[in-house]
This record gives C-alpha cells, sequence and structure tokens, in this order.
C-alpha cells in the first residue's frame, strides 16, 4: 500500500511517501495510525494526535472509522485552516 505524507506530516516522518506491507489487524484507518505512531520516533510525533490527522484513501477524504481493505494509497494531512 502507498502511503503519502503532506505538509508537516512529511517533515516529522522524514519521508513523501512510502509503500508498506500492513501487517495483519489494521482494518481501518484508526489501526493504520495506531501502528504507524510504533514505527519509530518521526512517526510518533507526526502522530501524536492521531485524531487531528486527516486521510484520504484514494484520493477521497474519510473518517478514521474508515476501512482500508482494497485502498491502494493512503494520505494523512496536518489540520487544514481556512483563510
Amino acid at each position: 500500500m502507498r502511503l503519502i505524507y503532506f505538509a508537516w506530516v512529511r517533515e516529522r516522518i522524514g519521508l513523501a511517501e512510502e509503500n508498506v506491507n500492513l501487517p495483519a489487524g489494521i482494518e481501518t484507518v484508526r489501526d493504520l495510525l495506531t501502528w504507524l505512531k510504533e514505527r519509530g520516533e518521526g512517526y510518533a510525533e507526526a502522530l501524536r494526535f492521531p485524531d487531528a490527522i486527516r486521510v484520504a484513501i484514494d484520493q477521497e477524504h474519510v473518517r478514521h472509522e474508515e476501512r482500508i481493505a482494497g485502498a491502494r494509497e493512503i494520505a494523512l494531512f496536518p489540520p487544514m485552516t481556512g483563510g
């Protein structure tokens, strides 16, 4: 699965994108964020407040309860502000 990181999420993780093989049991966006936080210091810092992270599956914004089965691409965004 392709993961894409934007803005300060990308800066803290240190990657713009990566391909990962998810372990068994990762079924929802929330599961994915929890698993990613355990992958190292940069991930833990970027995902310190996972509920603030916005997520898109195959370029469609979704809630953290969304199932990720069949997803080709998941993008993680920091909170967005208007202006």
